[in-house]
């Protein structure tokens, strides 16, 4: 599956509430983690909403740190995320799920989907996933 593939899945994920934002993202990268699908929903279940309806970090840049960590299995993580986080940003305008979900011009500054789709090809950006 493609990136862009697996960000419209993500998509679709989020949009038909199976999942929510950090879910859609990790169950997406399953195969990228070493886990199940289910183990990735269970990990990511309290993400969303920006940590937990905090309205902090988006929880679709925080599915894709899941992943990246696993992947990298904790080595130069931080890296990898901190170059998500900044091209995460340029795509959608902010990182912050209270920004991101600011009424501009009568809809969102970037609609959850859309951010759930950006962190998918942001992760696929960041850690060389090829097609």
């Amino acid at each position: 599956m493609t990136i862009e593939e697996r960000a419209e899945q993500a998509a679709l994920l989020k949009a038909g509430g199976g999942c929510n934002c950090a879910q859609a993202v990790a169950v997406v990268l399953a195969d990228q983690t070493g886990l199940t699908e289910t183990q990735l929903k269970q990990l990511a279940a309290g993400f969303c909403a920006g940590m937990g309806t905090a309205e902090a970090t988006c929880g679709a840049l925080i599915g894709a740190g899941l992943a990246a960590g696993m992947k990298t299995q904790g080595a130069s993580t931080l890296r990898y995320t901190r170059r998500m986080i900044e091209a995460f940003g340029a795509r959608c305008g902010a990182t912050v799920c209270k920004d991101l979900k600011r009424i501009k011009d009568g809809r969102p500054l970037c609609p959850c989907e859309e951010c759930v789709r950006n962190a998918v090809l942001v992760y696929g950006e960041v850690m060389g996933l090829t097609d």
